[in-house]
């Protein structure tokens, strides 16, 4: 019938067959041919039932999100579905791959669905701040109950074949010949001449809720505690709400206006944004699709403590057996005991089996000699973050590493064309800047030397995906994207405590804003000791960070910091004494306090940020503004409802930040204030980061 929508025949069954590839994206291309299809097989007497199911790796994994704040030509996605509830015939999904959002959407419009064992299942729109527009919130609680729904829909997760089965959102699994039982379930139906009973029009499983909001209401406020200043998971959840108290015609028309709400503001707009900056991240100059990895079917990691434990976990979960060494065996079993605990807890929490446990600390082993990592592809040392100990280590790995082998270093701040000048084999070094802890946080960044093989890019992007890593490629600088900005948002924290502000005043700004944790909660748990450390061996000082740890107080670990811990506890409270403490510190230096508002904590830290991301550009550190935005937003918590810093600053307007920047600079005469070229160019010219870098 048309490139995107076949229809055969098996027997008095018509399958309709899409093929709309890559993912079977729900375009125009795809709607009107689909549309006509199943609206000429509806008055079609001789197709006594109807099977949807789709060619490639994949059922429909989804709308075609590029159509998202356009006009939406006819005929819509309600407009199919409604088409499918209108066929009072047999109408059978089968389902292979995923069944994402519209996807999902539009097989809830046939009376049963079949999917393969290995398919997946899942509204996952609130991802994009969006939420399933298309009937999905009331649909799937009428099938699965309102309460899986809220779990469903506000986490935008996707379930297993076996757990939608169990959940009656599918009414059969099959380990095979998928296409082939859904007919027969389908020829199964016409026999019976049982009654069909649209998705629509199921109830049962609201009753208890109807009965019972208190508890769904309890449902709903365990879903959305992590919301974090986030529209869509709080509307996700009032629209399945609906499906409870609201009749089904109300409750989809109040769906599509907070579909509208949400598509045309300015959170979804951030949050899709990132979605195609994540794609556009794997687009490196220089590595083309003619690049081929190099296979990697083992890794070693060098250190087993908090940074290597947690690349070795990374690595592991994700299939690949990986070598660990150390200098002795304590430090090898002390190591192991830490993943093999980390891994109870998942087990606890119910994320993990304990047979997934065994599996992965099977792949892992452990070694106290160098000559033990020759077989390695890929090795990554984790080692302390010191010059001459990382020269140290790649010296020695020249020596043993087979040709080929990827020699990775997780530095957060040291020059990758140095240490690898310490080997005779530069292009196989590239860096590889993991984000504590390794095996949760999803960043990942690539630090490409001037000698890095295209190749060495090549696989480390590649297996960054298998290992769920976001992966970004940067250039060498001193704490290359991430730590280089965050460098500069730092830069005026002490002043702003010496000139009137308190750690919880910086902090509330901050989080206000949407980040999970301000600077100073920061900066006591990851330990106060460790910049003072680094301070005194560079022969700078941080007159209030130096005073609180001359007094012990280190942060989490001391209990007491820039806030007081009490008994054990991680939250942080307000301690009189730290403010004492700044008080005298800004008296010895003369300093009259005064009220600085939220508004200048952030044009005082997030300002900076952005100027500094503006150099990275000049620099050509990173590729495309979008490359920051992601790496700040899977890295350092920057809120995703905001879209990263440069797409921020793009809302905010270059122009306000530019002259609020040259205002602190008259004021201060601090270079972090000086604004960049770049930027002053973008203002000058009304565009934007996103748009013209």
């Amino acid at each position: 019938m048309s490139s995107t929508v076949s229809v055969t025949r098996s027997d008095n069954i018509a399958v309709v067959t899409i093929d709309n590839p890559p993912v079977n994206a729900l375009g125009y291309n795809l709607r009107k041919p689909l549309h006509d299809a199943l609206g000429e097989l509806r008055d079609d007497a001789t197709a006594e039932a109807i099977v949807v199911t789709c060619a490639g790796r994949t059922f429909i994994a989804g709308a075609d999100i590029t159509e998202f704040g356009k006009p939406m030509q006819a005929p819509s996605l309600p407009d199919l579905i409604e088409m499918l509830e209108s066929i009072k015939k047999p109408t059978v999904a089968a389902i292979h791959g995923t069944a994402l959002g519209g996807g999902l959407e539009l097989a809830l419009g046939c009376h049963f669905r079949v999917a393969d064992a290995g398919a997946k299942l899942g509204l996952p729109e609130v991802k994009l701040g969006l939420l399933p527009g298309a009937g999905g919130t009331q649909r799937l609680p009428r099938i699965v109950g309102p309460e899986k729904a809220v779990r469903m829909v506000v986490s935008g997760n996707p379930i297993g074949a076996a757990e939608a089965h169990a959940d009656g959102l599918v009414d059969a699994v099959c380990s095979e010949d998928l296409v082939d039982n859904a007919v027969a379930l389908a020829k199964e139906k016409v026999a019976s001449g049982a009654a069909l009973v649209q998705v629509r029009e199921r109830d049962q499983k609201l009753v208890e809720a109807r009965n019972d909001l208190a508890a769904l209401d309890a449902v709903i406020a365990d879903a959305t505690k992590k919301a974090r200043g986030l529209e869509a998971p709080l509307i996700c959840a009032q629209s399945v709400r609906n499906a409870v108290t609201l009749p089904f015609e109300e409750g989809v028309a109040a769906e599509r206006e907070f579909f509208i709400k949400l598509v045309t503001g300015e959170q979804s707009a951030a949050q899709r944004h990132l979605f195609f900056a994540e794609r556009q991240a794997a687009k490196v100059d220089g590595v083309g699709k003619d690049v081929k990895p190099r296979p990697i079917r083992k890794v070693a990691v060098i250190g087993a403590g908090t940074m290597g434990g947690g690349i070795a976990m990374s690595f592991v979960n994700g299939g690949i057996p990986v070598t660990v060494l150390e200098m002795n065996q304590d430090a090898l079993d002390r190591g192991f005991a830490t993943i093999s605990k980390n891994y109870d807890i998942s087990v606890s929490r119910g994320s993990l089996s304990e047979e997934a446990k065994a599996k992965r600390l099977g792949l892992l082993s452990g070694v106290t000699s160098y000559d033990d990592l020759a077989d390695a592809d890929l090795i990554i040392e984790a080692v302390f973050e010191e010059m001459a100990v990382k020269k140290d280590v790649f010296g020695k790995l020249d020596a043993v590493a087979k040709p080929g082998a990827i020699l990775a270093s997780n530095t957060s701040y040291l020059d990758v064309d140095e240490i690898a000048a310490s080997t005779k084999r530069p292009g196989d070094v590239v860096g590889t800047h993991f984000f504590s802890p390794a095996n949760v946080m999803r960043l990942l960044e690539i630090v490409r030397g001037k000698q890095t093989s295209a190749d060495v890019l090549a696989t480390l992007l590649g297996i960054a995906r298998v290992i769920r890593k976001v992966p970004v490629v940067v250039g060498v600088c001193h704490g290359f994207v991430g730590n280089r900005m965050l460098s500069a948002r730092s830069a005026e924290a002490e002043d702003l405590l010496l000139e009137g502000a308190l750690p919880q005043d910086v902090d509330k700004a901050l989080t206000d804003f949407g980040f999970p944790m301000g600077q100073y909660a920061m900066a006591d748990l990851a330990g106060l000791d460790i910049g003072w450390r680094t301070r005194k061996s560079l022969g700078t000082t941080a007159a209030i960070a130096d005073s609180l740890c001359e007094e012990g107080r280190y942060g989490q670990k001391t209990g007491k910091g820039y806030y007081l811990y009490k008994d054990g506890s991680r939250k942080p409270e307000a301690d009189p004494k730290v403010e004492t403490l700044i008080e005298k510190v800004s008296a010895g230096r003369n300093l009259a306090r005064r009220e600085i508002t939220a508004e200048e904590i952030i044009e005082r830290t997030l300002y900076p940020m952005v100027n500094e991301g503006a150099r990275i550009l000049e620099e050509d550190i990173a590729a495309r503004s979008s490359d920051i935005d992601i790496v700040w937003a899977n890295g350092y918590g920057f809120p995703i409802g905001k879209g990263g810093p440069m797409f921020w600053a793009d809302s905010v307007g270059l122009a306000k930040i530019v002259g609020r920047l040259e205002h602190w600079h008259s004021e201060t005469g601090k270079d972090v204030y000086k604004p960049a070229k770049l930027l002053k160019d973008l203002a000058a010219a009304g565009k934007t980061f996103t748009a013209g870098a």
